[in-house]
């Protein structure tokens, strides 16, 4: 087997793939944490454990992510954005057009052209707010797992309206709307919806090509697809593994 392997080294969590052509046949990830060469090495090595596969037998490590220069023995690095293009284009059969990134410490707006390239990009301006650190300093403060916010959102009976652009400013707010007693259901589908605004904004008035992508950790909460579903007017689709396109987009530059 002629294994290639991906690595992403985000803010917020180390993710390696392991493709087999551009089949994804292992994957796992780990919070960041210091010491990240360690922690991915370790997960290479898991991963190699898992599927059998010798040493050896590793066609190539492609690296790409906050970290990339952090890992000695890549034969390639690659920048994130044309990774995330790459890697969303190959695992949506070639359909995707423009992707919506929720990273750990930004937004980005991607356009891919009709061969998988990168077009170009836009990321947010403004601090962490609608990030994935965001989500989990809202999580956190909600006492609530982040993969239980589509369904608490769905049960809301009211929204409320979050204003602020700072993470900082937007954890207060929460607080104080917990203090007052606002739900824990309508907190958070305020947060969807502030968020889904953000992103409305970002994609501004530009037309938006077929097909439109949601990727991320935070594209696993459902129901902040759902809010920029209701925002911007179009169906919004999310793969199967959305956290993981980077690390594979990077894998599969090696073919």
């Amino acid at each position: 087997m002629g294994a290639k392997i991906g690595i992403d080294l985000g803010s917020t969590a180390i993710k390696i793939v392991i493709v087999n052509n551009t089949e994804l046949i292992w994957k796992k990830a780990v919070p960041t944490a210091p010491g990240q060469e360690a922690l991915a090495l370790k997960l290479i090595d898991d991963g190699l454990a898992d599927l059998s596969i010798r040493e050896k037998d590793i066609e190539g490590i492609s690296v790409t992510g906050y970290g990339k220069n952090l890992i000695h023995n890549a034969h390639t690095v690659i920048d994130e954005v044309s990774a995330n293009a790459w890697g969303v284009y190959l695992l949506s059969d070639k359909k995707a057009r423009t992707v919506i990134n929720i990273g750990g410490q930004d937004i980005k707006i991607i356009r891919i052209s009709e061969t998988g390239k990168l077009n170009d990009f836009k990321m947010n301006d403004k601090c962490a707010a609608g990030t994935g650190r965001f989500f989990e300093m809202a999580g956190r403060i909600l006492d609530t797992p982040i993969y239980d916010f589509a369904a608490l959102a769905d049960n809301a009976d009211a929204s409320v309206n979050l204003n602020s652009t700072c993470a900082v400013f937007a954890e207060s707010e929460i607080v104080s709307l917990l203090a007052k007693g606002t739900k824990k259901e309508n907190i958070i589908r305020g947060l969807h919806e502030s968020i889904a605004r953000r992103i409305a904004g970002m994609l501004g008035n530009q037309e938006i090509e077929d097909d439109l992508y949601l990727d991320g950790g935070s594209a696993n909460n459902g129901g902040l697809a759902s809010a920029i579903e209701d925002e911007i007017f179009r169906d919004v689709n999310v793969l199967s593994y959305p956290q993981f396109t980077v690390a594979y987009g990077a894998a599969c530059s090696l073919m």
